[in-house]
């Protein structure tokens, strides 16, 4: 009897791992969490989430739902030797790999970004892959050998053989240039990143990758009308906003790219998924279809949690991107110093600490989204209408009586691992005044740290 209460799960990763456990029949979501931390050896996945593959679409679990909430009634009659499948995929992109604290997730945040690339669409940004290309060289590879002899017949015979485009290049790539033209011009490229840090060239990528218009993506599929025998409509869930795209002859047309602030609210009821855009961009009210009422809820939890985390997040963004722009400019270490001045008294005026503030009250979801339900029939009967709205403006108040609230900040500023025990600052404004500091170091390293 004992075992008949127990089931076995399978967690892809992106790296081609797999990590197996064994939960209970009645767990929940967090259950194989916790066991995936575990395993992996963090304490936070961070930009990670658990998903599963529902009619050929990705959707990340509610850590509080019972896992038979997802897999039916296959899960309580399952065999305790067959396994479960689900899959550890980024939720949340990110522009900067800096900000991912950890080696070991900032790993595998490389490798899902690695099979995104291969799988791109993207046709008018054909250089951005031979970049992108030359930075998973150095990253994996290394430094370009270079043979004795004639520097060019190096490159073009010693050197040409040793990768496969089809690890580095979307197939439309290959079959456009030739697999002779990539072997030929790829390792030029590649021999150009001679001396980057295996780390660095990983940071690199991840920074090049972040311009790709369907890379740092999460797609979900929808129709236009509800009857559709095939979905049209890609909505895809980006860094700074939505993307939403229509398929036509087999391609992508961008229809609309919406930031964040240029949404006033999504809404669904069922299967029918409402997008409202802010009145001054004259956009008329977006009606989509997605595959059913389980979906719909789903999405729009990914939605309201994509944009907490941007709010969480984007003045760090913003604090990388000054560094950057500060070292793109060749000063001497001793100017770059001194200019920082000014950046520190701006980001002590505007006080890092009300990104972290409470914003529950900007994703309002329904209650009725915690309750259990026997089937998913029913949910498409319920009728109820489950809106969600986006406040972008930050409240003046700072709340940071929850250590959870800031642990995420506290981490980055400390430069504490998150595979091992968080220790936070006895004092918040020490937090403020010292995170310039350790984003500096670390864009000057460009590691992360364990």
């Amino acid at each position: 009897m004992r075992t008949k209460q127990k089931r076995q799960v399978c967690v892809l990763l992106p790296n081609k791992r797999h990590l197996d456990c064994t939960v209970r029949v009645k767990a929940r979501g967090r259950e194989v969490l916790n066991s995936v931390l575990k395993q992996v050896g963090v304490s936070d996945l961070q930009v990670f989430g658990l998903a599963v593959l529902r009619d050929n679409e990705y959707l990340f679990l509610e850590l509080d739902q019972k896992l038979s909430k997802y897999f039916g009634r296959r899960w309580s009659r399952g065999s305790t030797t067959v396994p479960f499948i689900i899959f550890l995929r980024v939720q949340y992109y990110v522009e900067h790999g800096l900000l991912i604290l950890s080696s070991k997730v900032q790993q595998l945040y490389y490798a899902e970004l690695r099979q995104k690339v291969l799988l791109s669409q993207s046709c008018h940004q054909e250089a951005l892959f031979f970049q992108l290309a030359a930075s998973a060289l150095q990253a994996e590879v290394g430094d370009l050998e270079q043979k004795d002899g004639d520097e060019e017949e190096g490159e073009e015979g010693g050197h040409r053989r040793y990768f496969l485009p089809e690890d580095y290049f979307p197939s439309w790539v290959i079959k456009r240039r030739g697999r002779d033209y990539l072997l030929q011009h790829c390792p030029v490229l590649h021999g150009e990143l001679r001396g980057v840090s295996r780390s660095r060239a990983v940071l690199q990528f991840i920074k090049e990758a972040s311009s790709l218009q369907d890379g740092p993506v999460t797609f979900y599929r929808m129709r236009q009308e509800k009857k559709e025998l095939r979905s049209s409509i890609l909505l895809g869930v980006a860094v700074k906003g939505v993307h939403i795209y229509q398929g036509v002859e087999g391609k992508l047309c961008l229809l609309y790219d919406f930031s964040w602030t240029d949404i006033e609210r999504f809404t669904f009821q069922g299967s029918r998924f409402e997008i409202a855009a802010v009145g001054s961009l004259c956009v008329p009210k977006l009606v989509y279809y997605t595959h059913s009422a389980f979906h719909s809820r789903h999405i729009l939890k990914h939605l309201s949690d994509s944009h907490r985390h941007h709010i969480n997040t984007r003045d760090a963004h913003e604090y990388m991107q000054q560094l950057e722009d500060m070292r793109a400019t060749q000063f001497c270490r001793e100017a770059y110093i001194c200019d920082t001045a000014g950046l520190r008294q701006r980001l002590q005026s505007s006080s890092l600490t009300s990104s972290m503030s409470d914003c529950s009250a900007a994703a309002e979801t329904n209650t009725a989204w915690y309750k259990e339900e026997e089937e998913e029939e029913e949910e498409e009967d319920e009728g109820s209408v489950t809106e969600f709205e986006l406040h972008i403006d930050e409240p003046e108040e700072v709340f940071v009586d929850n250590p959870a609230e800031v642990s995420w900040l506290a981490e980055l500023v400390h430069g504490v691992s998150v595979d091992g025990p968080l220790v936070l600052p006895s004092s918040w404004a020490a937090v403020t005044m010292e995170m310039k500091q350790v984003l500096r170091r670390r864009a000057d390293e460009g590691v992360s740290v364990d």
